[in-house]
């Protein structure tokens, strides 16, 4: 099993952190253990998970307050097993910083065909969507790293 697992998107406030903590969660609940983080190719750095996806994560039991936003760096990159991207155009940031994680970088909707639209600034119906979709590609992915 991968025991280094990064999320990423764009900004860090909204799909990756949520992803990240969700992951995490599942994994757990497993009964595994997995170390999950999250950046962003263009992060705003040191800035809190976005308010409307703090307070739907908070409904569902996932507390985003401790989270601030990283940039994608190469580190990060080479310290992550297996890196879950957004979206394609982030899978080509990842491979045009890092062309050796071609191998370990994947689209967090591999296994649903999905990407996962930016919902900042997009209102709570957005955030609520990319949620739903970020829920339904964990599943597979949580099933075969269990």
């Amino acid at each position: 099993m991968f025991s280094r697992i990064l999320t990423v998107c764009t900004g860090n406030i909204c799909r990756s952190p949520a992803a990240e903590f969700l992951l995490r969660q599942r994994i757990e609940r497993a009964g595994k253990r997995v170390e999950a983080r999250s950046a962003g190719i263009g992060a705003l750095v040191n800035h809190p998970a976005e308010e409307a996806t703090r307070t739907m994560m908070n409904a569902r039991g996932v507390d985003l307050s401790a989270h601030r936003a990283s940039q994608l760096t190469p580190e990060r990159l080479r310290w992550a097993e297996l890196v879950l991207v957004m979206e394609k155009h982030h899978r080509d940031a990842v491979l045009a910083m890092d062309p050796t994680a071609r191998g370990k970088t994947f689209l967090l909707g591999h296994w649903t065909k999905t990407e996962i639209p930016d919902p900042y600034r997009r209102g709570d119906a957005a955030h609520a969507e990319a949620l739903q979709l970020i829920d339904e590609a964990l599943d597979p992915w949580v099933s075969k790293l269990c």
